[in-house]
């Protein structure tokens, strides 16, 4: 019998995006799965124990248990919305055609 199980944990700022495969004890939970993750090095201007966090896209609460397979995600708040990053691309100058030799 199998005592352990592997997720996936992932989070991302502007600049860097990062996924991680590791594996937890049975019976680990979300909150379990941050600390372990080894993220928090790696993303020094965030305090991801305090972020939302997601399994799958639904949003739970840390002490979520997790199962083999669950996709942890940590979420940070948008610099912008997408909608109005998305005005403000529609409304730029069009750059014209690139040049490429």
């Amino acid at each position: 019998m199998n005592n352990e199980i592997r997720i996936e944990i992932v989070f991302a700022d502007a600049d860097t995006q990062i996924l991680k495969e590791i594996t937890l004890p049975e019976g680990a939970t979300v909150e379990n799965a941050v600390a372990a993750s080894g993220l928090q090095s790696a993303f020094p201007g965030y305090d991801l124990g305090q972020l939302p966090v997601g399994v799958w896209g639904k949003i739970v609460s840390p002490d979520h248990r997790l199962r083999s397979g669950d996709r942890v995600e940590v979420y940070r708040e948008l610099e912008m919305d997408p909608m109005a990053a998305r005005r403000i691309r529609a409304l730029a100058p069009d750059p014209g055609p690139s040049e490429s030799h």
